[in-house]
């Protein structure tokens, strides 16, 4: 979704939702309480995707050997090494 998101107040999600909830099918709304950001209504196809995009952790008893050797045999391309001695 590259659409800009619209932001609206509580109340106004509160008397129309439905219009809104429509809105959020084409591009998020970030809703505001008190003038801030609290939450972001969405389509469930959009929030699927980014929820495909997290990261999983394992505890290191759930990975297969096979798993353990990749980890052990990678490495960080040049580019994107640390160019500080500290932080090596």
């Amino acid at each position: 979704m590259t659409a800009k998101f619209e932001t609206i107040t509580a109340g106004e999600v509160q008397k129309n939702f439905g219009r809104f909830q429509d809105k959020a099918m084409v591009a998020p709304v970030t809703v505001t309480k008190y003038g801030r950001p609290t939450v972001v209504i969405l389509a469930v196809a959009e929030y699927e995707r980014l929820k495909k995009l997290d990261r999983q952790a394992l505890a290191v008893e759930e990975l297969s050997e096979q798993d353990i050797a990749a980890i052990k045999a990678a490495r960080i391309p040049k580019a994107r090494r640390y160019r500080s001695a500290a932080l090596r």
